[in-house]
């Protein structure tokens, strides 16, 4: 950048978050002299948490739908994060009462009964059958690779899946996308991810990645420090001079990125609202609801799923307390007070909920990058020799996405130098 009195590493990576942090222990676990720079006041960027009266709430209630080897592979050889993993199904309100739908076990032994089986019980096993085909067919070399891409409010059409109430309202979820207007490609992977029984959350939360992430970082994690001009030799900062490098990885959210990047292609983002609720334990023994997944599935429903966040991670409630997180999705989830929001809780779990305790949430509008169809779920990282991006706004539009894409910036870098890939962990 024409200082010479620069400090100096062999890249610099802009923003600690998930993308970030994954760029910097690939590149440091080449042998690379790292720099990481954070405009905040800590690491994490969205996969960050608060603490409030005990309670640990999270930027959103992190659901991560990936095989855990996968999610091994992209942590780099950390310590393993352990998952929790939901109970098989979901729990789906509907015409008043909450069941349970969609469990995808057991499957063999359903049809193997025959004849022995109640009408409801060989609905749901082929059902059960359904989504294993739909698994089998997005597998690599299946026949779903070939399928028409269409948007995801196509896919609650096809088959047996046009008779299952739940599916519409769960790709909802775990796409953040009430019009269901992402691919079909995005609604597929992640119906076969919940049919494999992947969802999961880690212990610990969503900070327990970015945690995992950053062991033996520390030394070159710096923040507080704004970025406000890079180049493929640096980066120039608001208050700390400059900082030369053969390489510069933007890891930003989308905003950002798109001002230290002119021209960069910014997606369509998701509205996302999360509120959390004190509850004692006792109030939700009679729920059924313990490591679930609770989809409102009637016609204009305020919420779009809950979770008893601290089932999954007993850590985040005091002892004797339950959190509760919910999450409303699209634009006009701003305006739905929150006494409305508890009152559907209430009936959600079946319970009185006047005396919860709102805990405090948050209304991102940018919060998940939408992936429209035709999709490109793997955007360019190198943008010319020496500069690079990354972030879920150049991959899948999740965590596991970030993460991936940190990855490829990396080992783009490493290309470009002329440096060997490392192992696999």
């Amino acid at each position: 950048m024409g200082d010479h009195s620069a400090r100096r590493s062999d890249v610099v990576v802009v923003g600690a978050g998930a993308a970030g942090l994954a760029a910097a222990r690939r590149l440091t676990g080449a042998g690379l002299d790292v720099t990481v720079l954070e405009a905040g006041p800590g690491i994490g960027g969205r996969l960050a948490a608060v603490w409030r009266d005990g309670f640990r709430l999270d930027r959103g209630p992190l659901l991560l739908n990936v095989p855990e080897p996968r999610l091994r592979e992209l942590l780099g050889g950390t310590r393993p994060v352990p998952l929790r993993a939901l109970r098989p199904g979901v729990l789906l309100y509907s015409g008043g009462r909450l069941r349970r739908t969609g469990e995808h076990r057991g499957v063999r032994e359903a049809y193997a009964a025959g004849p022995a089986l109640a009408p409801e019980t060989l609905e749901r096993a082929r059902l059960a059958a359904a989504l294993g085909r739909l698994a089998a067919e997005q597998a690599p070399g299946g026949r779903g690779v070939g399928r028409q891409e269409t948007t995801a409010a196509e896919v609650p059409g096809r088959g047996p899946l046009r008779d299952w109430a739940a599916v519409r309202p769960l790709l909802a979820a775990l796409l953040f996308d009430p019009a269901l207007r992402c691919s079909s490609r995005c609604a597929e992977q992640a119906l076969r991810g919940f049919a494999r029984g992947d969802l999961a959350m880690p212990v610990g939360g969503a900070p327990a990645l970015p945690r995992r992430l950053v062991e033996g970082l520390d030394p070159v994690v710096r923040t507080g420090v704004e970025v406000v001009s890079v180049a493929a030799d640096g980066v120039r900062t608001a208050r700390h001079g400059t900082f030369a490098a053969r390489a510069v990885v933007v890891a930003t959210g989308a905003d950002a990125a798109e001002r230290l990047l002119p021209g960069l292609r910014r997606p369509r983002f998701l509205p996302v609202r999360t509120l959390y609720h004190a509850v004692p334990r006792r109030e939700l023994d009679g729920a059924g609801a313990e490591r679930s997944l609770v989809l409102d599935g009637e016609r204009g429903a305020l919420v779009s799923h809950a979770m008893i966040v601290s089932d999954l991670d007993p850590g985040c409630a005091p002892e004797g307390a339950a959190l509760i997180g919910t999450v409303l999705l699209g634009a006009a989830a701003r305006r739905v007070p929150e006494a409305g929001v508890r009152r559907r809780l209430g009936q959600l779990f079946g319970t009185a909920a006047g005396g919860w305790e709102y805990l405090g949430g948050a209304m991102a509008p940018d919060a998940v990058p939408a992936m429209d169809a035709p999709a490109v779920l793997r955007r360019p990282v190198r943008l010319l020799g020496g500069l690079y991006v990354c972030g879920d706004h150049r991959d899948v539009g999740n965590a596991v996405g970030a993460l991936a894409s940190g990855r490829r910036a990396a080992d783009q870098v490493l290309t470009d130098l002329g440096i060997r890939l490392p192992a696999a962990a």
